[in-house]
């Protein structure tokens, strides 16, 4: 099974903290549009082997497009691919995007799931982050969207300069209120070239405190899993049949292929991006070239790709995997490389499968990046 991402950038405003690629200009969105169908079209003997499972509209802001450009595109999907029977259909979606009429219209059609950008239920919270809804948007948008959607996931950020614990653990009780069986969770991440790394440069905003952002991440993982959810990945946490089968097929290493500007695919021998620019990119579509870079992935990105991901997961790092795939010498270097961290109570053994802790699933970047090999050719 593989999946298709497609993704739209275009947003309304910038939020301080993103580093995606999108543009706050709509004049070439249907011009985009076109090209984004050309382009499923132009890709399809990629897959023509495969099955499509799940199909995901990212971004940027994908609930800016139309539902008639939303069915445009998911027709050139079932053109070109062949899609199960009832696939997994996301749209990312903004609060202020999703009115009770455009709730209801987005129910009525083939989309399935909704992956929400609440970010926070704080005022001042989304003034500093610059995001285009306010809290009232954010909770009106969950009473609405709870009665015609059963498959909804929320972003929540903690680790926001200023927040205390008890505001954090307002936002979690706030957004487990409406019933949302998935969360989504990341740390305030500074990024080069955004504007909160400018803002945190000339002091008119505090820097992210780390310890803070540990504690709060502990918080969330205690209080999701009380209430019944699977902290199944790193920053995403779901309910029982919840979990993301978009994002799970990343980590699992199953074949995706990335529809637009930055998009990135996947097919298990290399990986592929699309550059980074709406003009380059609408050009080379329009020319009928396929804007995009493309690299073989050695034994040795392979084997890392497996460790980072695998570690980010409750499925974890198959010891006998490691052996079939990369050899005893392999397997030799990753007991003894992660014999330090199980030592330190970070890592565990479930018979052949090697997992973070509980304490140390926040450090997990940093324990893979001590697993990882140099050079395996």
């Amino acid at each position: 099974m593989s999946g298709v991402y497609i993704h739209i950038p275009f947003c309304k405003q910038a939020c301080h903290y993103c580093d995606f690629h999108f543009s706050t200009s709509m004049k070439k969105k249907d011009e985009m549009v076109l090209a984004l169908a050309k382009e499923l079209q132009l890709r399809a003997s990629e897959f023509q082997n495969e099955t499509i499972e799940t199909i995901y509209f990212g971004g940027g802001t994908p609930s800016v497009l139309t539902l008639e450009e939303i069915r445009f595109l998911l027709d050139a999907v079932y053109k070109d691919y062949t899609v199960v029977d009832n696939p997994e259909i996301t749209l990312e979606a903004n609060p202020d995007d999703l009115s009770k009429d455009r709730i209801v219209e987005l129910s009525e059609s083939s989309i399935n799931r909704l992956s929400i950008g609440i970010q926070s239920f704080f005022e001042d919270d989304l003034l500093m982050m610059n995001r285009a809804h306010n809290a009232g948007e954010a909770k009106a948008c969950l009473a609405e969207a709870t009665k015609h959607f059963d498959n909804i996931s929320v972003d929540l950020i903690y680790g926001i300069p200023g927040m205390s614990h008890e505001r954090w653990i307002q936002n979690i009780e706030t957004a487990l209120s409406f019933g949302i069986p998935h969360i989504s969770s990341y740390a305030l991440t500074v990024e080069p070239k955004t504007a909160l790394k400018k803002l945190i440069q000339t002091g008119k905003i505090a820097q992210p405190n780390d310890d803070a952002a540990q504690e709060q991440f502990s918080i969330l993982v205690e209080m999701l899993q009380e209430r019944g959810f699977i902290h199944y990945e790193l920053s995403n946490f779901g309910k029982p049949n919840y979990f993301s089968k978009n994002n799970s097929a990343y980590w699992l290493g199953k074949k995706y292929l990335g529809i637009g500007p930055s998009a990135h695919s996947y097919n298990g021998i290399s990986r592929s991006w699309n550059v980074s620019n709406n003009s380059l990119y609408l050009k080379s579509i329009q020319d009928n070239q396929l804007p995009n870079e493309v690299e073989t992935l050695s034994m040795n990105d392979r084997y890392n790709e497996y460790i980072m991901t695998g570690l980010r997961t409750i499925w974890g790092v198959d010891l006998n995997r490691i052996e079939i795939e990369f050899g005893l010498e392999t397997l030799t270097y990753l007991k003894k490389q992660s014999a330090k961290f199980l030592d330190d109570g970070l890592l565990s053994m479930d018979g052949d499968i090697l997992k973070t802790t509980t304490i140390g699933k926040f450090l997990t970047d940093g324990i893979a990046s001590d697993l990882f090999l140099i050079n395996l050719e």
